[in-house]
């Protein structure tokens, strides 16, 4: 049975990107200690992110920097920018529903 991705909880997610993390570094050829010296954090904040124990948002960006991953992050906040349609449709005016003017002062006209 498959686990709908969107539903993961926050700690399910911590233990995919860990595990992620531990596949790219054995890849590598690094053990733990390694990858801290490289990505410039400590060996148990390496321990902790690939056992999705919690880590910060900075041992994350130094690590996957030092495992040359920064495409992960370059995919989490891809730039923003304006597509052409968008713009075409920016452009064009909404039609303004037009308003009668009323007949002031004038009396209503008699029933017939």
């Amino acid at each position: 049975m498959e686990v709908n991705r969107s539903y993961r909880t926050v700690e399910e997610w911590e233990a995919a990107l860990g595990a992620q993390v531990r596949r790219v570094r054995i890849g590598r050829n690094l053990d733990q200690a390694g990858l801290a010296t490289l990505a410039d954090v400590s060996i148990g904040a390496v321990s902790n992110l690939e056992r999705g124990k919690g880590s910060s948002l900075r041992t994350l960006i130094s690590v996957l920097r030092a495992l040359g991953r920064t495409e992960w992050l370059e995919s989490l906040a891809p730039p923003v920018g304006v597509s052409p349609m968008q713009m075409l449709l920016s452009k064009q005016r909404t039609p303004r529903s037009r308003v009668r003017a009323g007949r002031r002062g004038r009396p209503d006209p008699e029933p017939g």
